[in-house]
């Protein structure tokens, strides 16, 4: 089986952004266009998949005048890398993104292509993706991404065994998961397996929970800059379900020690000591890395529950939608960035992805499931975020990356206990959405 490579998770510091604004607002007098070597420049973010974006590319040069170079920057220093060259000659013409929060400071500073007219002359670089996922790249109603990669939706995994064992079935409702929480204590298991040590790992419970109670509105309202909809009643809704959670034991006593990045959490649930996890859909792929016996025979997998009364449509679901392709707006060869994007939904671009485990969210992809490496865990992914009616961005990405220190220390110390309910709101009134 084939498996497939996490999505980098975006790092970023406020320095970096800091950088990114001063440079838009001091630039080389030309609004930062890229040097014109009569090729446009595609930078990417430096990983398994660049053997794909290549691939591609090389399609492209086959039939265009105008040809594509890919330059890619190891992942580390993607992000940094990108922050300093942005507005300056040695902009790409085309650059990889998480669309969201990480590519507001840009827009914000004119310095990306609306992609409009693109769209207007070939509507298939809307329709032809899942709208849910392509939303995801839309900045004050206008589109400034193209999805490139594949769909990480967040899910419930499982231990089958285990499960089986304290007579739990995969849980549809969050009272389901609450009775699972105790069948599963009695019977001396961890319920839950959490990496609370990277933190970001305990904000899936957070996005999912609002998001199931209060719908996606009020996380847009926040991220919008309405600072009082963290303060509303479906806030302090889900923010006391949490704390019901934590405090019943579903995670333990350790989870802080414990990480997702190095094996941990992953371990507790393939050696039977814990029965749950929540994580992204990249989690398959490193439990048959990690424990191959395991993956194949006992790891389930299911939608996070509904909560009952919730504004929230049970099919929404939270994660990472995709990556993006931006263009810059002084690009000094819009036409060929168009036909590049163009190959986005190609076929031979979607079957090139699934043969590398990723889940593109073209609405051709499900002709080429079947072919997939793995057909029923694409299959359940695919039908999950195509008849989501919201896919909502993780937080850290949603929010600028400046933002996301303070919102991890919020988090951790609410499920800690070490802020109460009050402190936790205002600490996520605090955060900047510009």
């Amino acid at each position: 089986m084939k498996t497939r490579a996490r999505l980098p998770r975006l790092v970023a510091t406020g320095a970096t952004l800091a950088l990114a604004l001063s440079l838009s607002a001091c630039g080389d007098g030309d609004g930062g266009a890229s040097s014109d070597d009569g090729k446009i420049h595609v930078l990417v973010y430096g990983d398994a998949s660049n053997k794909i974006e290549q691939q591609i590319v090389d399609t492209f040069n086959k039939t265009s005048d105008v040809k594509a170079v890919l330059d890619t920057i190891p992942g580390a220093d993607y992000q940094t890398k990108l922050q300093t060259i942005i507005n300056t000659p040695q902009a790409p013409d085309i650059f990889y993104n998480w669309g969201g929060g990480s590519i507001k400071p840009f827009v914000k500073a004119d310095l990306l292509l609306p992609l409009d007219d693109f769209i207007k002359k070939d509507p298939g670089l809307k329709d032809n993706f899942l709208p849910s996922v392509f939303n995801s790249a839309v900045v004050d109603g206008k589109p400034y991404g193209i999805p490139m990669r594949g769909t990480q939706p967040v899910l419930l995994f499982h231990n089958k065994k285990v499960l089986e064992d304290a007579g739990v079935q995969p849980p549809k409702t969050w009272d389901e998961l609450l009775a699972a929480v105790g069948k599963l204590k009695d019977a001396g298991v961890t319920p839950i397996a959490l990496g609370g040590g990277d933190v970001w790992p305990t904000q899936m419970w957070f996005q999912y929970l609002y998001d199931r109670i209060a719908g996606p509105e009020l996380f847009a309202k926040a991220i919008g800059g309405d600072k009082s909809a963290w303060e509303s009643a479906d806030s302090k809704k889900a923010l006391d379900m949490i704390s019901e959670l934590v405090d019943s034991g579903a995670f333990g006593k350790n989870y802080d020690s414990v990480k997702y990045t190095n094996g941990g959490s992953v371990q507790l649930v393939a050696s039977g000591k814990a029965g749950f996890e929540l994580m992204g859909s990249w989690y398959y792929s490193q439990q048959l890395t990690d424990h191959k016996e395991f993956a194949e025979k006992d790891l389930g997998y299911t939608a996070f529950p509904t909560v009952e009364g919730g504004k929230g449509d049970p099919g929404n679901v939270a994660g990472n939608p995709n990556n993006y392709y931006s263009v810059m707006k002084k690009t000094k060869h819009p036409e060929a960035a168009a036909e590049f994007l163009k190959l986005m939904y190609s076929d031979e671009f979607v079957k090139a992805h699934l043969d590398i485990g990723n889940l593109p969210t073209t609405t051709n992809t499900d002709k080429f499931i079947d072919d997939s490496a793995t057909p029923e865990y694409t299959r359940f992914q695919y039908d999950l975020v195509s008849d989501a009616p919201n896919f909502q961005l993780s937080w850290d990405q949603a929010y600028p990356q400046k933002a996301s220190s303070d919102m991890h220390k919020a988090i951790q110390q609410f499920f800690n206990g070490q802020l109460d309910t009050d402190g936790f709101i205002k600490a996520m009134q605090a955060l900047p959405t510009e």
